[in-house]
């Protein structure tokens, strides 16, 4: 407890406090809103033109939806107009109501397509966001999105996305990688595994997008949609009658990305202590002080 309490106080002191996860927001019928955090650093790395007067506006992206039982997950970013933040991964395990962040926000990457081969095993694909999309990775989940955790695809670090993947079973699945038009031997890469997407090893290489085979959606009853009159991304569900109804939606405004408001003040003056010294100048007075006592003369005998 007290090794917690130092790590805590230390973090504090040099300005940086602990990371937690981002509460649980909860579906009142209104849009909800993904608190983004934007930093110094962010600021600085990304080369952001923020000000305290001009602050960037922040934000949310949704690109992928997959549910399962009362299971509803939604992933993508948060961004500004010129540059990604970070990753972003929603789920709710009560059909809507509650919503919590399963995986912590990936700096500087992006969610984009998700599937599941089973209620147990799944994997969203996703990559670093700069100047080009780089180092592809895979979130993988064996006990249906309760955890979540980051494998690369790319044995080493260097451009590149991930185009479309396909599992065939919980074990085995492809994924076509789109490396950049000047990756050595060919721009695109396809990959495979046999270990749930742990590790990946490079089936060929070359300079035609080939295009894997998919397979029915399994939750087409379901839907992701931009909604234009409350500015979010709505979860909808199709109903037996063919309309679509919203479950839960997002509001796309994540907040802003601006320094910190910093006002300079003059210190207080400091009030003199009997140990300290004081900048008062001693008086050395030249003469008979007022209230002394006049010497008599003495009488000559």
């Amino acid at each position: 407890m007290r090794a917690v309490l130092a790590i805590f106080l230390a973090m504090v002191a040099f300005g940086q406090p602990p990371a937690t996860a981002p509460g649980p927001l909860v579906n009142a019928g209104k849009p909800l809103r993904v608190e983004a955090v934007c930093t110094e650093d962010d600021i600085q790395s990304l080369g952001l033109g923020c000000t305290t007067a001009e602050p960037c506006a922040i934000y949310l992206e949704l690109s992928a939806l997959d549910t399962g039982a009362n299971r509803i997950l939604a992933a993508g970013n948060l961004h500004t107009d010129t540059a990604t933040l970070s990753s972003v991964l929603l789920a709710s395990e009560d059909g809507g109501v509650t919503w919590t962040e399963p995986h912590p926000r990936i700096k500087n990457g992006s969610l984009d397509h998700a599937q599941f081969f089973d209620l147990q095993t799944g994997w969203i694909s996703g990559q670093m966001v700069g100047a080009l999309a780089r180092d592809p990775f895979f979130l993988l989940t064996t006990d249906g999105g309760k955890s979540w955790r980051q494998r690369a695809v790319l044995s080493e670090s260097g451009p590149g996305s991930i185009e479309q993947f396909a599992f065939e079973s919980a074990t085995t699945g492809t994924v076509l990688v789109d490396r950049g038009a000047g990756a050595e031997g060919g721009r695109y890469a396809l990959l495979e595994t046999r270990t749930g997407g742990e590790s990946w090893s490079i089936r060929s290489v070359g300079r035609e997008k080939l295009v894997l085979p998919t397979k029915p959606v399994a939750n087409a009853a379901w839907r992701l949609q931009a909604h234009a009159p409350t500015k979010s991304y709505r979860v909808e569900r199709k109903e037996a009658n063919g309309k679509w109804i919203p479950v839960a939606s997002f509001l796309v405004s994540a907040g802003q990305c601006k320094p910190k408001d910093t006002e300079l003040r003059e210190p207080p003056p400091e009030e003199p202590t009997a140990a300290q010294p004081t900048d008062a100048v001693e008086v050395f007075q030249v003469g008979t002080p007022k209230n002394a006592k006049k010497a008599t003369p003495k009488k000559k005998p």
